[in-house]
């Protein structure tokens, strides 16, 4: 188990959960612009959550997305925060 929790695994997961945060973003709002499917509110906070919160919320001002909705715009910066806050901790720990 110790064999997969490296630093180089916890910054490739980081790396590409952000990726992916921003990525989901984009492509929400090119389902909005086009009538089509969405993808879930509960799915982007969910990406959010894992560590993907710089990823969603750069996405979310860069495409102009979810950002005249209090929950996005409050939300995704104060998960992403209390994260780096909780990793801070646990490196100094």
């Amino acid at each position: 188990m110790q064999e997969i929790f490296t630093w180089q695994n916890i910054v490739i997961f980081f790396i590409i959960i952000n990726l992916f945060g921003f990525f989901i973003m984009w492509l929400d709002k090119r389902k909005a612009k086009k009538g089509a499917w969405r993808i879930p509110e509960k799915t982007l906070f969910i990406i959010t959550a894992i560590g993907g919160g710089i990823g969603t919320t750069v996405g979310m001002y860069v495409f102009r997305h979810k950002t005249q909705k209090v929950q996005f715009v409050i939300g995704f910066p104060l998960i992403t925060i209390l994260e780096i806050i909780t990793v801070i901790y646990f490196i100094f720990k």
